[in-house]
């Protein structure tokens, strides 16, 4: 959050840090089935790194110019708490000794409540919270299915796409989180 606020005191962007810590009861359920869907399917059974997604997308990134990733919830919570958003060797491996870490003290809802709450959605909005009063003008408590979809369908790109306005790339994407959402069918942390 510093770091993209400092590189924006210079620039046309406005420089803003909007964000509102909110326990995971107080975000929609949706929203968890959503980011779930969209980023990690096996958040509730992998350790904190996803080895067939590693390898799938190691296959894919060999066939193809556009590239593939596949680091889960919990890296990414790793990386936005505790490390800087620029891509290196020493930062992923930092950030696989930070997902080891917080898989190993956090546990699964400690580490999407974070998640949840720290995860950028758009220039200077970070957290469900922010995203939801910002782009609906609503708590994230009482966001729907479609509109948890559309927020995470920015995801990995929020600062290029508003879940207010959306693309038709946008909608698309929606639609098929809200498909797998529908696949996964319900989260439970027990």
């Amino acid at each position: 959050m510093i770091i993209r606020y400092t590189g924006n005191l210079f620039s046309p962007e406005d420089a803003r840090i909007m964000k509102s810590w909110k326990n995971l009861d107080k975000i929609s359920p949706a929203m968890v089935l959503a980011v779930v869907a969209s980023e990690d399917n096996n958040f509730l059974s992998h350790h904190g790194f996803d080895v067939k997604a590693i390898k799938k997308a190691q296959e894919h990134n060999k066939k193809s110019k556009r590239k593939r990733g596949a680091s889960t919830i919990s890296q990414q919570t790793a990386k936005n708490v505790f490390l800087w958003p620029q891509r290196s060797w020493l930062r992923k491996g930092l950030e696989v000794y930070f997902t080891f870490m917080i898989e190993l003290v956090w546990g699964k809802e400690r580490i999407m409540e974070v998640y949840l709450n720290v995860i950028e959605t758009g220039q200077g909005i970070y957290g469900s919270e922010a995203a939801a009063k910002y782009y609906f003008n609503k708590p994230a408590s009482k966001l729907s299915r479609g509109e948890c979809a559309l927020i995470v369908a920015t995801l990995p790109a929020p600062l290029n796409r508003n879940p207010a306005r959306p693309s038709a790339y946008l909608r698309s994407r929606q639609q098929w989180i809200l498909w797998n959402m529908n696949n996964i069918g319900k989260i439970d942390f027990e």
